[in-house]
């Protein structure tokens, strides 16, 4: 059953992307497969890690686009400011105690770093972390209001 609702989140992502003409659904309908768990409460608990580890991945994202912006050197700042801004935050979820946020804030700041367009700045990555938001809220609901399917029987009883 857990098949049949990411499926549903994620065409869910998608229509609500095209009626609200914003960008491809990319990061909502990751958000949702990402999101949707064993049962809502759990993709809730994941949903909420998933938003403060994408968040912190933006803001690294957002502030070496910046830095970009305002130094130039496009490609020393991305040979030396990647790789630095993936150290950074590593070590800031190492010091707030937060682990299991570290892939999801690197790859948020890896997907939004590389694939911002031109002129874009902060706006960007904002954006993309209200994708975050939306796709797993999609999950959460999905999977709170879809039933579960079938539960285990219990061998031991007649």
């Amino acid at each position: 059953m857990r098949t049949l609702k990411t499926g549903i989140a994620v065409g869910l992502c998608i229509l609500l992307f095209h009626l609200l003409d914003r960008e491809p659904p990319m990061i909502a309908a990751l958000a949702a497969v990402f999101g949707l768990r064993e049962d809502w409460q759990t993709s809730l608990k994941f949903g909420k890690t998933r938003i403060f580890g994408n968040s912190i991945g933006a803001i690294f994202a957002a502030i070496l686009i910046l830095l970009q912006q305002l130094i130039g050197l496009d490609f020393l700042i991305e040979l030396f400011g990647v790789p630095l801004g993936i150290i950074l935050i590593i070590v800031f979820c190492d010091r707030i105690n937060y682990n299991s946020g570290i892939i999801g804030a690197s790859a948020a700041f890896l997907i939004i770093y590389f694939s911002i367009p031109t002129n874009e700045t902060v706006l960007y990555a904002l954006a993309r972390v209200l994708d975050t938001f939306i796709g797993t809220f999609i999950a959460i609901a999905v999977n709170r209001l879809i039933p579960g399917g079938p539960k285990p029987t219990d061998t031991l009883q007649p």
